[in-house]
């Protein structure tokens, strides 16, 4: 194999790698269904949404302190919007 020949299989195999990471991160494909599927399919807002994605990744992203804290603010400012519309 020549080496632009090696290169670009590298360069292809990086690619997919790199797509995989951004379309299908593993922290996001666990378990039967991806968050993103559930969050579109029950219609979930900005806040609701990143409330599922936090907390349903933490366990698998190595950070679960971090995510849970960081569900709880999206779940919160959430609360404090529509308590200010009342």
């Amino acid at each position: 194999m020549s080496a632009k020949a090696g290169r670009a299989v590298k360069r292809s195999m990086w690619e997919e790698h790199t797509a995989d990471l951004v379309n299908h991160p593993q922290h996001y494909t666990f378990g039967k269904i991806e968050v993103i599927d559930a969050i579109e399919d029950w219609q979930l807002g900005f806040h609701e949404g990143n409330v599922v994605k936090y907390v349903a990744r933490a366990k698998h992203k190595g950070h679960e302190l971090e995510d849970l804290r960081k569900g709880a603010w999206y779940l919160n400012r959430r609360i404090k919007n529509l308590e200010e519309k009342r």
